[in-house]
């Protein structure tokens, strides 16, 4: 069956770095897109960063552009992500989610209804 399944959070000071993993089963990634979002409380669901992983685009919004990369690994059927530069606001659950392709307008990666499976989530807390 298909799973999607992150790792990689933590506590972290201001002006660290972070790799977060999707590790993915039941299905090839090559076919798909896999994005990260997040959640903070309080706050709108945010997408972070995008990968088509047939042709390794990737797509980030204007306000993380910089600060995180995405990465796929066929091999290991696993996406990261690199944070690095980490602020306080950056502090969320972070999700990882499969969808047909990354859907990007305005700057933003768009979290509308293409995404069909969703990890569980990963916390990221940065704080000094």
């Amino acid at each position: 069956q298909v799973q999607l399944v992150e790792s990689g959070g933590g506590l972290v000071e201001p002006g660290g770095s972070l790799r977060l993993a999707c590790a993915t089963s039941g299905f090839d990634l090559h076919y798909y897109a896999i994005s990260w979002f997040r959640q903070a409380p309080g706050k709108e669901r945010e997408g972070v960063s995008c990968i088509n992983v047939n042709d390794e685009k990737t797509y980030y919004p204007n306000s993380l552009k910089g600060r995180f990369t995405t990465s796929a690994d066929r091999a290991k059927n696993t996406v990261y992500l690199q944070m690095n530069d980490l602020k306080p606001e950056d502090t969320a659950i972070y999700y990882c989610a499969r969808g047909t392709f990354c859907f990007y307008a305005s700057g933003k990666i768009q979290a509308g209804t293409a995404y069909d499976y969703w990890g569980q989530g990963t916390q990221v807390t940065v704080s000094s």
